[in-house]
């Protein structure tokens, strides 16, 4: 149910406007999202560095966050330094990052991705050859720790594999909430595990799993769902994306087939990556009757305030993500209100390394702001105007 204000309090941007899904059992003061992105934040073991909880609270005034894919177990590692959910470590570790979250009166939810194919034994704790559906790897070269490798040919999974795989997101999503979070996403999107069986090129298996691409995927949430509550799991998805190789030549029966199956079980949400050659938010919107977060930025521009209203005022989503563009602006909800040009560059020669710079020190409005007057004053002629008006005072 939408929270709607009157007419004459209504804010300038929809995006400002507050959201009370009926599923969610949160109030989200805007509609909208930090994105989930592989930042490279963590230590070697997978805990996140304390810099991450500062991270995640300079954003609390989005709607909602998400964060980061984290791994549910060593198995599902897609990459070096990419945090996980399994020890006890990781648990404290997200549990200061939620904990400054919600000091600042932000919500936030943590994305469960498990790598599948992706990886390789240069960058897995494990030192093993990735899992997937089929013994397809993902094209290369790939970045590992100690430099670039070609991908290892992924051992298919068994099906005692592919249950161990849910039971591995389960107990994530279990930590998850003891770390704080207020939810769980799953990532069934942009070629990680869930995806690679959705998708044509990587689920080439003969069983059950590849004769109904979807069966995986309603294993996986019907399971957390129980485990935690449906309202309490998101699930994002990506239909037709072609990022790391991934081939759908007719997303639209398959993905109409699997939101009919997960619709009646009351998630939060679901995240939703829209397609050139596939029109998913407009296709799949009537078949979902809880909340949508649309993504329109995936393999196009950083998303922009007029792109996020037009979707809302289009009727094809409830809230809209943004990932580059909140990089960037750490306090995007005032930006947007303030009708920002959001033109910060990214400073791409730290954004995949592992300190503060590239990820905390991008300054607000009011940070802006008040460098902009203290090097005006720093100037001779701005000087003298400071000490002229503090001498008529």
């Amino acid at each position: 149910m939408t929270n709607t204000a009157p007419a004459s309090d209504a804010p300038a941007s929809g995006l400002l406007s507050p959201y009370s899904p009926g599923h969610l059992g949160l109030s989200l003061p805007n509609r909208i999202v930090l994105a989930p992105m592989t930042r490279f934040r963590a230590r070697e073991d997978g805990t996140p560095l304390p810099v991450v909880a500062d991270f995640y609270a300079q954003r609390a005034t989005a709607g909602l966050l998400v964060t980061e894919g984290i791994w549910p177990h060593r198995r599902g590692q897609s990459g070096w330094r990419i945090p996980g959910l399994e020890t006890e470590e990781h648990v404290a570790g997200w549990r200061a990052v939620t904990e400054a979250v919600h000091a600042r009166g932000g919500r936030i939810f943590a994305q469960l991705m498990h790598g599948g194919r992706q990886g390789h034994p240069r960058s897995r704790l494990l030192g093993d050859v990735p899992a997937g559906p089929s013994a397809v790897p993902t094209p290369g070269p790939l970045h590992v720790k100690d430099g670039k490798a070609e991908p290892p040919v992924p051992r298919e999974m068994s099906v005692d594999d592919i249950r161990t795989a849910i039971d591995d997101h389960v107990a994530a999503a279990r930590n998850a909430l003891r770390a704080g979070f207020d939810g769980v996403e799953i990532h069934g999107a942009n070629s990680y595990l869930t995806h690679q069986f959705l998708a044509d090129n990587t689920n080439l298996r003969t069983d059950a799993y590849g004769r109904d691409k979807t069966l995986f995927a309603r294993e996986l949430v019907t399971a957390v769902a129980d485990a935690i509550g449906a309202g309490r799991l998101g699930l994002r998805l990506s239909p037709g994306n072609p990022q790391f190789g991934m081939a759908e030549a007719d997303p639209a029966p398959v993905y109409r087939a699997l939101l009919d199956a997960l619709d009646p079980l009351g998630l939060a949400y679901l995240h939703l990556t829209d397609n050139d050659d596939y029109p998913a938010l407009a296709d799949l919107r009537p078949r979902w009757s809880g909340a949508l977060i649309a993504n329109v930025g995936e393999n196009h521009g950083p998303t922009t305030r007029e792109q996020g209203e037009r979707t809302l005022a289009a009727g094809v989503a409830d809230l809209v993500s943004y990932g580059r563009a909140f990089l960037t602006h750490p306090d995007l909800p005032a930006r947007i209100a303030a009708k920002d040009p959001l033109a910060t560059p990214i400073d791409m020669e730290h954004l995949y390394t592992h300190g503060a710079k590239g990820y905390t020190d991008y300054p607000t409005m009011e940070e802006e702001a008040e460098a902009a007057k203290t090097a005006e004053a720093a100037k001779p002629e701005g000087a003298a105007r400071v000490l002229s008006g503090a001498a008529a005072r």
